[in-house]
């Protein structure tokens, strides 16, 4: 059941979605498609970690595409989220933290729109990360004080994260 009712119109449109494109979890689907990401969170919910995106040039959470052996959608956003910060030891809560469907700008090919499943996971402040392929920066940001431009779109979803985090 989801927390509210934008949730739950969006819970309804990715079924809808997934219903009508059998290969909407596919980077090769249609312009819009399923991805999952996660929000990783310190250990006392004062800082989360970021990576500037290469092709967007914005601060996100770590996500992406789902891949042949993805076994579910939190295998996936696990997955993205390790590969990306190079935290080999990440693992998100199993509960959805947040829905977002969101328009795509930069150099992202057939891509057009994503319709992301948002985890959340937490590890020590004092874990070294490194930036991927798909990212310039990697960096842990005060809750409070998150990048200028994305305060907007990451408030909610480190909001739900830091809801997560407490149970």
């Amino acid at each position: 059941m989801a927390p509210d009712e934008e949730q739950e119109r969006l819970r309804t449109e990715f079924l809808h979605h997934l219903h009508t494109h059998p290969d909407a979890m596919s980077k090769a689907g249609p312009p819009a498609h399923l991805t999952g990401s996660v929000i990783v969170l310190d250990d006392d919910g004062d800082a989360a970690l970021l990576t500037l995106h290469r092709r967007a040039r914005a601060w996100f959470q770590f996500g992406g595409h789902f891949e042949p052996g993805d076994a579910t959608v939190w295998h996936a956003a696990t997955r993205e989220a390790r590969e990306e910060s190079g935290i080999a030891d990440i693992t998100a809560f199993p509960e959805i933290a947040q829905l977002d469907r969101h328009l795509l700008s930069g150099d992202f090919g057939r891509c057009r729109e994503h319709l992301d499943i948002r985890f959340a996971a937490r590890t020590p402040r004092s874990t070294e990360s490194t930036v991927s392929t798909e990212s310039i920066d990697v960096r842990w940001w005060p809750v409070d004080a998150l990048p200028e431009g994305t305060r907007e779109d990451l408030r909610p979803l480190v909001d739900a994260g830091l809801r997560l985090r407490r149970r």
